[in-house]
């Protein structure tokens, strides 16, 4: 279906994109968030309904991204609109395509900042420069490390390098070959960490705050939470995925490919709880303070502890190679349109790519010190792309990418590309036009803030609700289609 005469490059295999794919899900947040929000809404009963949630509302809309990508063969400007003019409905919907790219440079613009705090905190391992006797301490280097725009605009320009040496290098040879290493490497250093908590004093007190089944834990809050990083933690609604998905080879099975990508995702989620908390709970320190546990806690943690300096670089490099695997994904779709639609070469489009990311990032690294009195509404700029990337473009886009797939387009057309059998397809499309926009609308409102969603006492209600809207909307979807695509 692509324009394009040159065919599009593809992963030399299903397990590069596996690796390319995890490597953009797990991120910064994975490496804290999820193992503390586990231990925090019930342990393992927090995990089953992550899982629950996952499968229902992440895993459909990851299958219709890379969908959309294999068979449009492009960015997700140019994947979109070629889908939708194949099923004969109007360009107008690759609008979500353009929004998905611009939210994915827009969180690598603050994004970079924040990676570059872990590249900093590697340096300051390395050359000794993590000293204190407090969290107080450490809270005051790390405040020092962000007042300073020279040393924060240093690393975040290093982390914006980076990403575009590689993935000015291409599909294959960039972007492959890295997470081909990077990944595996994550994986083992996190092994070794976890050896390490084994021997901490704390392991044990880990365990049974990830694991233990406390089913009264799990409160509305909870649920929100698990909901809202099922969503966010694929990488869904911002380009990366879509992108990936159009070097998916036609022989792999999107399926089985989604599937894997999220398990595994969950997986290094939860060996991150096992290598973070035990040091945390041999130390006797608070497990829930958030960006605090990585850049504070742990630091002084790894200071009292034997042979803490080395598992302190192993932890920082880990983190840093987690935050790189994420930020080359965001950028993919932007130079995937470039090279696409105008006739740029990749290195060309990487690196002029790099100029404006960098000014924007410096904006964003700007808001922690000399521009943090520069605000609209309350917000600085790095809160302004923050508020906008997470609580407007990723659910509309996300909303709009399953109405899209499942009223829209030809049901002909995920069909093919699915190669689901009949079973397994009628429950992806149940799951696409019903139980994930509930879901995405779910975290929509919950982000804004527009009112406390409490779902306690009220599962049969919902339950009740949901196969309503089911057979509602398939007496009405013939309807709906119509009106849909005649828009």
């Amino acid at each position: 279906m692509a324009s394009s005469e040159q065919p599009r490059t593809q992963w030399l295999g299903r397990w590069g994109f596996m690796l390319a794919a995890t490597g953009s899900a797990v991120g910064l947040g994975n490496i804290w968030k999820f193992p503390y929000i586990t231990g925090e809404f019930g342990g393992g009963a927090f995990v089953l309904v992550y899982l629950a949630c996952i499968f229902a509302v992440g895993v459909p809309v990851m299958m219709t991204e890379i969908a959309f990508g294999r068979r449009g063969q492009g960015s997700p400007v140019d994947a979109i609109r070629r889908v939708v003019n194949a099923s004969g409905r109007s360009s107008a919907w690759s609008l979500i395509g353009w929004m998905a790219m611009l939210c994915g440079f827009m969180i690598l613009s603050f994004y970079v900042v924040v990676a570059g705090w872990s590249f900093s905190y590697l340096w300051k391992m390395l050359a000794g420069g993590l000293s204190g006797s407090s969290v107080d301490d450490m809270a005051a280097v790390f405040g020092a490390n962000n007042a300073n725009p020279l040393n924060l605009g240093f690393w975040s320009t290093l982390v914006t390098l980076l990403t575009m040496l590689i993935v000015g290098k291409g599909v294959q040879e960039g972007i492959e070959k890295s997470v081909s290493w990077m990944m595996p490497g994550l994986v083992i250093m996190l092994v070794i960490l976890i050896g390490f908590g084994m021997f901490s004093g704390g392991f044990g007190a880990a365990v049974s705050f990830l694991f233990s089944f406390n089913a009264g834990s799990l409160s509305s809050e909870g649920l929100l939470a698990a909901l809202g990083h099922a969503f966010f933690t694929l990488s869904l609604a911002s380009g990366a995925i879509l992108t990936y998905g159009s070097y998916l080879p036609k022989g792999a099975s999107i399926g089985r490919t989604t599937v894997s990508v999220a398990v595994a995702d969950t997986v290094v989620a939860l060996m991150a709880g096992l290598a973070i908390f035990p040091v945390i709970f041999a130390n006797g320190m608070n497990p829930g303070e958030g960006p605090g546990l990585i850049f504070m806690s742990l630091p002084l943690a790894f200071q009292a502890m034997p042979l803490g300096t080395l598992f302190g670089i192993l932890f920082f490099l880990m983190l840093s190679m987690a935050a790189l695997t994420s930020s080359i994904s965001m950028v993919e779709a932007t130079i995937s349109w470039l090279c696409d639609n105008k006739g740029i070469s990749r290195p060309a489009a990487s690196w002029g790519t790099g100029i404006v990311l960098w000014l924007i990032s410096t904006l964003a690294m700007l808001s922690f010190n000399l521009g943090a009195e520069w605000t609209l509404g309350g917000k600085n700029f790095f809160d302004w792309l923050d508020y906008l990337t997470s609580r407007w473009m990723m659910p509309l886009g996300g909303l709009g990418t399953v109405v899209l797939a499942g009223f829209v387009l030809k049901s002909d057309t995920f069909r093919e590309e699915l190669g689901l059998a009949p079973l397994p397809y009628a429950l992806w499309l149940t799951m696409v036009r019903y139980v994930s926009p509930l879901g995405i609308v779910v975290i929509f409102v919950d982000a804004l803030g527009v009112y406390q969603v409490s779902f306690a006492g009220h599962w049969p209600w919902l339950l009740a609700i949901l196969v309503a809207m089911a057979a509602l909307g398939e007496t009405l979807s013939p309807r709906l289609r119509q009106a849909l695509r005649t828009t």
